[in-house]
């Protein structure tokens, strides 16, 4: 039987909604608010059709306001659980931080830093597409395998390689991958995408991300499969706000790996095409598939093509060119 794990995230009343939408972004599909301010309106509301309010309801007028949801408690929770924390620390750095609270997880009776590191009972070595082997430092492969070994420990960033998003940008850059190609890796996590292209024959790999631990967990990363910093550079920062990191980026990469969610890749799409040299392609990924076609319709108007896409077990990607 699955178990599941119950994380409360605290905020403030004016942050629920938002912050259930990015959390859905996620992959999560159901929540529980308390909230105080809500709860005395309802005290309030002069029409309400009831006599008496039990006096565990009346402990709501004094709660933390805060949403509660479940993860299992397996290899997918762990992915969720590392993007959820990838999410609140992202958001923890914005200038409007003080809009959602202290963001703190509460994760059942279980200390946070205890279920964050549960995953490496779940990472175990997998093969991924055609070509590569992926595998934690601290496991062993069979001996005999032909495929690109790539080794890679997340931390507590985003990206073991189990995660379906993460599976579906590595399967679909395979049929459009060559030799010394460029390679631009935007929220990059562990750095999973960007070093196994670089293992798998491209030149170069610039690796970003807007949370100052995903990048030194890709640039470790990288130095565990002996990537050079000739081969691999990693930038911290935000490109829809930073213009010298845009320069410092410069453009002609052949291939963009995007594995963000919904939103934010809106906000990307017309940045994407300066970054890409002629014929070169785009991969965007970490899309619930109910919102698959408004991020594609969005791509689409900044003058791209869908190649090809897909889907698993209601994640999305979809691999795209310039017309």
């Amino acid at each position: 039987m699955l178990n599941w794990l119950e994380i409360t995230l605290m905020t403030e009343t004016s942050a629920i909604d938002v912050l259930c939408a990015m959390l859905t972004d996620c992959g999560i599909k159901g929540f529980v608010t308390q909230d105080k301010e809500s709860f005395q309106e309802f005290l309030e509301d002069k029409s309400g059709k009831w006599d008496y309010i039990d006096d565990d309801v009346l402990k709501l007028s004094d709660c933390e306001t805060s949403i509660t949801f479940y993860l299992p408690d397996d290899a997918q929770g762990a992915e969720q659980f590392a993007s959820v924390k990838n999410l609140l620390d992202t958001l923890k750095l914005r200038e409007d931080a003080e809009f959602f609270g202290s963001l703190d997880l509460r994760c059942g009776q279980v200390k946070e830093e205890d279920w964050a590191n549960n995953w490496k009972q779940y990472f175990k070595p997998f093969p991924v597409g055609e070509k590569l082997y992926i595998k934690p430092s601290w496991e062993t492969i069979p001996e005999n395998t032909q495929r690109t070994i790539l080794e890679i420990d997340p931390a507590s960033s985003f990206g073991t390689g189990q995660h379906h998003t993460t599976r579906l940008c590595l399967e679909l850059s395979e049929s459009v991958l060559r030799p010394h190609d460029k390679i631009l890796d935007l929220g990059c996590g562990s750095g999973i995408l960007s070093i196994g292209a670089v293992l798998l024959g491209a030149d170069y790999a610039a690796a970003v991300d807007i949370v100052d631990n995903s990048v030194k967990t890709a640039l470790d990363n990288a130095r565990k499969n002996h990537l050079s910093p000739e081969q691999y550079q990693g930038f911290c920062g935000d490109i829809c706000s930073d213009n010298a990191l845009k320069t410092s980026l410069g453009t002609g990469y052949q291939l963009i790996y995007a594995n963000i969610v919904a939103d934010v890749l809106k906000a990307m799409a017309g940045l994407f095409p300066d970054f890409l040299a002629p014929e070169g392609h785009l991969i965007v990924s970490g899309i619930i598939s109910e919102r698959e076609q408004e991020v594609l319709s969005v791509l689409e108007s900044y003058g791209f093509r869908t190649i090809t896409r897909k889907e698993k077990e209601g994640w999305s990607a979809a691999l795209l060119s310039l017309n």
